[in-house]
């Protein structure tokens, strides 16, 4: 079984590496976009080299307001390129690079760095802390260990990786470390209170439509317990959505005071379903794995490779079966 490298050795090969690449996971979120930014940031200022930052999919318009989003390219941008030094960021498993699987493979080095209790160290050179919130809490630990300087921008993104990955300092995975970390944080010149508006209360018309749409369909099983809604291919086109706007349904329904698992299923272009899964008590990231998916125990996520109906019985299959719920 592999174990962790150390900060200041995965930092010297940073430093060795000729043409780096940073790759998010397919669809990425606060955390991820915050950290990918961050140890951008971190490469130019610490060894003076321009990294390539790689978004699988796009940077969501909610982080658009984070420094070196307008750096990302994505895996066509760059598919005849050859990196020989590829960092994954927030990225559990090596499938969720999707795409950009193929510039992984091909470079001499591989680093990743995660949070996520699944990860199965999938890289040369891991870096991996599964009781930590984020992996923005992750890299800073990382960047203090290998003694990197850091500034404005490197803390505005760390902030928002952890904020985003905690709900706002409000779940479980939000710890006396977490708080430390982002204390750490704000001697930077950080604004809390600005970072929250940005990224919790400034979300575009097409996601609370879509939210309404998702909700009003939502079915509740066992008294209460399980709840879930299932978002369709239709529903995202007559509400003009795109997958980012689907953030934070799940949530909502895991909000109802009875939910003990909440999950969201949604309908790809291919046919497929990408499903969220919450829970305040029961471990779902059993759930996830058993579709080749991951996370944490309270959040987790995986794609099953079925259309949405037959997803959706597996899934409720799966948790009876997990949980003896009887419904």
């Amino acid at each position: 079984m592999k174990t962790n490298n150390s900060a200041k050795e995965i930092s010297e090969l940073i430093r060795n590496g000729e043409k780096i690449l940073v790759l998010t996971h397919v669809n990425p979120d606060g955390d991820c976009i915050g950290s990918a930014s961050a140890l951008y940031s971190f490469i130019k200022n610490v060894y003076g080299k321009e990294a390539v930052l790689c978004v699988i999919s796009k940077v969501p318009q909610l982080y658009e307001f984070l420094p070196n989003v307008d750096c990302f390219k994505t895996p066509d941008d760059i598919k005849n390129e050859n990196f020989d030094t590829v960092i994954a960021i927030d990225c559990a498993a090596k499938d969720r690079l999707a795409t950009a699987i193929p510039l992984f493979d091909k470079a001499k080095v591989t680093i990743n760095i995660d949070h996520h209790k699944t990860n199965p160290m999938y890289a040369q050179y891991n870096y991996v802390f599964g009781e930590k919130s984020s992996a923005g809490e992750v890299l800073l630990n990382f960047a203090k260990e290998a003694n990197w300087n850091f500034d404005r921008d490197i803390a505005n993104s760390l902030y928002v990786a952890i904020l985003t990955d905690t709900g706002g300092f409000k779940f479980d995975n939000t710890t006396a470390e977490t708080f430390l970390a982002v204390a750490d944080l704000m001697q930077y010149g950080i604004s809390p209170a600005l970072l929250y508006r940005c990224c919790y209360e400034s979300k575009p018309v097409e996601t609370i439509k879509l939210s309404a749409c998702a909700i009003s369909k939502s079915q509740f099983l066992s008294n209460g317990k399980i709840a879930y809604t299932v978002i369709t291919l239709d529903d995202m086109k007559k509400n003009k959505a795109l997958n980012e706007h689907t953030d934070g349904i799940v949530e909502i329904l895991r909000q109802v005071n009875s939910v003990d698992i909440a999950f969201v299923v949604k309908e790809t272009e291919e046919g497929f379903s990408k499903v969220s899964l919450r829970s305040d008590n029961s471990d779902i990231s059993k759930i996830a794995q058993k579709f080749n998916g991951g996370g944490h125990s309270k959040a987790a996520g995986c794609t099953i490779k079925k259309n949405y109906n037959i997803a959706l019985n597996k899934l409720l299959d799966a948790i009876k079966e997990e949980f003896s719920y009887d419904f």
